[in-house]
Formats: C-alpha cells, structure tokens, sequence
C-alpha cells in the first residue's frame, strides 16, 4: 500500500490547505478534511504522472510527523508506478518496452498512464519480459 503523508492546516477561509512534503508540486484544497483529502489524492496522482512524463525519479513516502494524514493511492496507480520504476531501473525505455512486448508505443503509454485503467494482465506481461514477476498480497 502507497502512501505519501500530507500535512493539513485551516485557512483563512475556513478551507483546509493541503501540501505534500515528498512532492513539492502538490497544493490543493478542500472545504472539509475529507473533500481536501479526496483532492490531495488526485494531485498527488497528477504530480507523480508529472514525473513519469518528464522522466523524473518518483519520491520515496517519507514518514510523516505527528498530526499529518496520509494519502493511499489506489492499487492500479502503485502497479503502475512500480512498471515505471522498473523500467527506470532496467534502463528500459518505452519503446524497448514496446518491442520486448510486441506491441505499439501507444499502448505502453497507456500503461504508463496513471488516469488509464488498464487491465492486469497487460501489466504482467510488462513486468515479464523485463524479467520481473508481479505479485499480490492483502494486508
């Protein structure tokens, strides 16, 4: 399970701010914890696509102080990431990825993509011609 800690405050509209310490990209909003939460999620998921597209090495969740909430990401967007980063670590581009897979850029872009709900079995076939194997666990 992913997730970034987010700190919290009230402004002075009564809105509560949102920042995420790991990502310095994310500021976002909500008129209560719950609304501002929801958002800080689709900014995080908005700043790590951020990094994918400009090829950037995603951040680490670092361990939030006392008082601060924590963001899950959804399963698929973690799979995703992890394709990302493995791919980083493998020096293994998109379109290498795209032969290796016999399949057109177009399709691993979509995999790449963090708004794209793309299906599992895609994923592991990524993952298996880099060499890795994909696995589940329920915590």
């Amino acid at each position: 399970m992913l997730q970034y800690p987010v700190k919290l405050r009230r402004d002075t509209n009564g809105s509560i701010l949102v920042e995420a310490p790991d990502l310095p990209e994310v500021h976002t909003f909500g008129e209560d914890e719950t609304e501002a939460l929801m958002q800080a999620r689709d900014a995080i998921e908005t700043a790590l696509a951020m990094y994918i597209d400009d090829r950037r090495e995603i951040p680490a969740p670092s361990t939030g102080k006392r008082g601060w909430k924590y963001v899950t990401l959804p399963v698929g967007t973690e799979i995703k990431l992890e394709l990302y980063r493995t791919m980083r670590k493998g020096r293994i581009g998109k379109a290498e990825l795209a032969r290796r897979m016999n399949c057109h850029l177009p399709q691993i872009d979509r995999l790449l993509d963090l708004t794209h709900n793309s299906r599992l079995d895609q994923l592991e076939a990524a993952f298996l011609v880099m060499g890795k194997h994909l696995s589940i666990s329920a915590a």
